[in-house]
């Protein structure tokens, strides 16, 4: 009488070689290969995209403000105008909060405002991923004028 029955000795000796695992992780490290670089692509679109919808809320809480005080913040009260009461001429006659907190862009640098603009009345813009202005791809610059 054995102490291992057969059955047993074969679920024993099942389970994956060396040569199975490895060729199971190639096979792996080639599929991220080709999928890793399409979703980075994807983050940056995103990141895009969102500095475009803050962009154009920012232009719409300016355009707030013109209404209710006849003209933009000027270029030395900002974007800190739309959450605060200017304390520096001209003083607003009838300002309100127009956001609860200025947003930074998605790369976590603060948006530009040029009062005049250089493409429009006023400009508000995020400089991209690499902060700096000008630039191409994901470090262009990102537009109230686009």
């Amino acid at each position: 009488m054995t102490l291992f029955s057969p059955n047993l000795r074969r679920r024993v000796q099942a389970g994956f070689t060396l040569i199975e695992l490895m060729v199971v992780l190639v096979i792996i490290g080639v599929l991220a290969a080709l999928i890793v670089p399409n979703v980075l692509e994807r983050a940056d679109d995103a990141r895009v995209t969102a500095a475009r919808t803050d962009i154009n809320n920012l232009m719409q809480a300016l355009k707030l403000y013109r209404l209710d005080n006849q003209r933009y913040p000027s270029a030395e009260q900002g974007l800190q105008a739309l959450i605060m009461k200017p304390t520096v001429p001209p003083i607003p006659p009838n300002w309100k909060p127009y956001l609860d907190k200025l947003p930074n862009d998605p790369w976590g640098n603060p948006y530009q405002y040029l009062n005049p603009g250089v493409k429009g009345e006023i400009d508000v813009m995020s400089f991209g991923a690499d902060g700096k202005a000008g630039g191409e791809g994901k470090d262009a610059d990102i537009g109230s004028w686009q």
